[in-house]
Formats: C-alpha cells, structure tokens, sequence
C-alpha cells in the first residue's frame, strides 16, 4: 500500500486544485488563484502520483469569533470520493493543526453543513476533538436569526473549535 503525503500547494499546482475541484464536483473560476494570495495555506493530500485530496487553513477568516479570537479556520477540506474513509481528512486536519500550533495559535475552526451529505464529517470532526462554538448555526458566515428562512446550502454551518 501507498503512503498518504501531505505537500503545500504552490502556484504550480493551481491546475492539479482545479482537477481535485472537478473530482468531487465543484467549479469556481479564480477561486485557488484567490486563495494562495491570502493569508492562508493550502495543503494537498496524494499517494504514489495521484492527488485525492486538499484543504485550506485561514488565517484570517470571515467568521467573526474566529476573527476576535484569532482563530485560524479550516475550510473546504475535500477527499475524492474513491479516497475517503481512509484517513486522508483525518491527515490533512492534523497537519493544519501541527501548522496552527507551531505558530503558538492556542485554538482552531472547522465548519461543517448541517444536511445528510455532512454526516460523515460531523462525526469525524466530533470525534477529533471539535465541539460547537456555542453560537448556533450560521449562514455566510453570519449568525441566523430565529424565526428568519435560510436556503439549506453549504453555506448554512456548524461552527466549531478544538483546543490545540
């Protein structure tokens, strides 16, 4: 078997991003020409010569708790489908949070959406420690209000935190 490797993403591996982007379903032209601008790292999880999956750790995310309490959020964390449940979401969250830690950031963010799709994610992120924020759910990265209607998308999260 393989061994799971975990790289930094470069410019040079904009179009690789994209490919892993189509694997599992999803498009957005400039999205991770964007993101390597930012603040923000992104790490690309791949065995033999095949990537299977990546994610993104913001160190300056929109979410404002995070934003108050310095907390670096990881976002858009993505395994092919033919790669999961094999460790490699488990993998890349404990490098970014390896990464976090080394920079003495005390706490780190994790959303998750709230339909059936996110259940193996939910669990996942329970299970490695994160708990919710305590803020109830958001949308866009905003608190919802009671009695208000929110399209059910991938924008309407969880959020949480773990202790580092």
């Amino acid at each position: 078997m393989e061994a799971l490797n975990i790289r930094q993403a470069a410019e040079e591996d904009i179009s690789s991003l994209y490919d892993l982007y189509a694997q599992i379903g999803q498009k957005s032209e400039g999205y991770f020409e964007e993101v390597l601008e930012k603040d923000c790292v992104v790490l690309i999880a791949h065995k033999g010569d095949q990537d299977i999956g990546f994610g993104i750790l913001n160190f300056e995310p929109k979410y404002s708790l995070y934003q108050k309490l310095e907390i670096p959020e990881i976002q858009d964390l993505n395994v092919i489908p033919e790669a999961r449940r094999q460790g490699v979401a488990t993998s890349l969250i404990g490098a970014f949070e390896n990464m976090a830690s080394d920079q003495g950031v005390e706490q780190i963010g994790i959303s998750v959406g709230l339909t059936k799709d996110y259940g193996p994610a939910q669990r996942l992120y329970t299970k490695l420690g994160y708990m919710p924020d305590g803020n109830g759910i958001s949308y866009d990265r905003q608190g919802v209000e009671l009695g208000r209607s929110y399209p059910v998308v991938d924008d309407l999260c969880l959020m949480m935190i773990k202790s580092l």
